[in-house]
């Protein structure tokens, strides 16, 4: 699903001989081929696909989608059925996390401002900060977050975290709050990174109470899903200089409306939802997809399996 005969997945073609192969890369093709089909690799993973033609899904029993995040492909038709679904958590954890670590190196090293500067020839003295001794709160404590403190610890960093339950200390977080502790998380960080996944639990959960109680020499970092902030709230922040910088991976509304005011603010870094797309990451969904085929055809328990109601595979 989202993929043609003429640009397959890469490297699809090991399972032909074990399983009969049919692209859809529109609804209408997806009608066609859907009838009868037990699988289905989502990789294109948009319920705008598949909703329009869901009852033509008689057989199917499992999707794999080629993302972490499943809010784009849930629907409640999908959410109440017997299908199973699995996502690709694990296969962007290292790259997201690098990310993550570049743009605070980018805010602690002024790396934004001396790029502006060289463009303007201005040869400009100014100290910078270490990212060490630093505190950082990762809200969205999966398989990504646990990666991005991970990298934070060694590099000196003090790591806690915001889960989906309260509890103490493990080998990665000094301690995670439960959600109703954002804003006291917030409160204590010098660093906010926004894991978490888009579900109906997570809309909005920065919202202007939780954003105006981060300190106002902290940055926020978001590569979790742009439903889960408040963006108004957070360009106020950003324009009032309560709060000292955001690297933004995802938004509200993608791609990014040209005159949205995130483009022009000086203290924010904006990508293009690039942050897990490192090179070979499309044949490393592949294999996770071929592994998990081997393990639905004999009848093993599958990998990744999304909790539907939550949006998210358990920890």
């Amino acid at each position: 699903m989202g993929a043609t005969a003429d640009a397959p997945p890469p490297r699809i073609d090991v399972v032909s001989e074990v399983v009969a192969l049919s692209f859809a890369d529109t609804s209408e093709a997806l009608a066609d081929v859907l009838p009868g089909a037990d699988v289905v690799l989502a990789w294109r993973p948009h319920s705008s696909l598949l909703r329009p033609v869901w009852p033509k899904a008689d057989a199917v029993k499992w999707i794999q989608t080629a993302s972490a995040g499943v809010d784009a492909l849930l629907f409640p038709e999908l959410v109440e059925s017997h299908v199973v679904v699995t996502n690709a958590r694990g296969i962007f954890d290292r790259a997201i996390a690098e990310f993550v670590l570049g743009t605070m190196l980018a805010f602690a090293k002024g790396l934004p401002g001396m790029l502006d500067r060289q463009a303007r020839r201005e040869w400009e003295h100014r100290d910078t900060e270490t990212l060490s001794g630093k505190r950082v709160l990762v809200a969205g404590v999966g398989s990504i977050g646990r990666e991005i403190g991970r990298l934070c610890g060694a590099f000196g960093m003090t790591v806690r975290g915001v889960g989906s339950t309260a509890r103490g200390k493990d080998d990665v977080f000094r301690i995670v709050y439960g959600p109703d502790e954002l804003a006291e998380g917030c409160r204590w960080a010098d660093y906010i990174v926004n894991a978490l996944p888009g579900t109906e639990g997570t809309k909005h959960l920065f919202d202007d109470k939780v954003i105006s109680a981060i300190q106002p020499t902290a940055r926020f970092v978001n590569i979790g899903r742009g439903s889960t902030v408040d963006e108004v709230a957070l360009v106020g922040a950003l324009r009032d200089e309560r709060l000292a910088g955001a690297a933004l991976d995802v938004f509200e509304r993608e791609p990014l409306p040209p005159d949205s005011p995130l483009w022009e603010l000086p203290n924010v870094i904006v990508s293009p939802h690039v942050a897990g797309d490192f090179a070979g990451f499309r044949e490393a969904i592949v294999e996770l997809f071929v592994q998990n085929l081997e393990r639905y055809l004999t009848g093993l328990p599958l990998e990744n399996v999304v909790d539907k109601q939550r949006g998210y595979v358990p920890s």
